[in-house]
């Protein structure tokens, strides 16, 4: 991934509500949420919830598809744990282990299992 790109991604999520919707449609996995689930889960008007979204598919952090009348909006777990490598990438010396970076999701399903 370049460096531009990467830019571009944690540009994206450096503002609150597209955090959040990012977060929100990790949470939701690859189902995804059609825009309306989305804006009424944050109680945003849909003009608002359009140009987030947009922000988010430009930097390649959030695919859409069309399914029947609805539009449906995941998080491409691709691009994100394409830039989650950038950022480690030659991690503690080339000694990761040492780092302590265990897999975020695997952690997550671990604990939501185990409930």
């Amino acid at each position: 991934m370049k460096k531009s790109d990467v830019l571009n991604a944690l540009g994206a999520l450096a503002q609150e509500t597209r955090l959040d919707i990012f977060r929100y449609l990790v949470e939701v996995g690859s189902a995804g949420a059609s825009a309306g689930q989305i804006g009424e889960h944050f109680s945003l008007a849909l003009p608002t919830l359009s140009f987030h979204l947009k922000t988010l598919q430009h930097a390649g952090l959030v695919q859409r598809v069309r399914q029947s009348r609805s539009l449906i909006y995941s998080a491409d777990f691709t691009t994100i744990n394409a830039v989650l490598g950038y950022l480690t990438e030659n991690c503690c010396a080339g000694h990761p282990e040492d780092c302590g970076l265990p897999a975020a999701c695997e952690a997550e399903v671990t604990q939501k299992s185990s409930s």
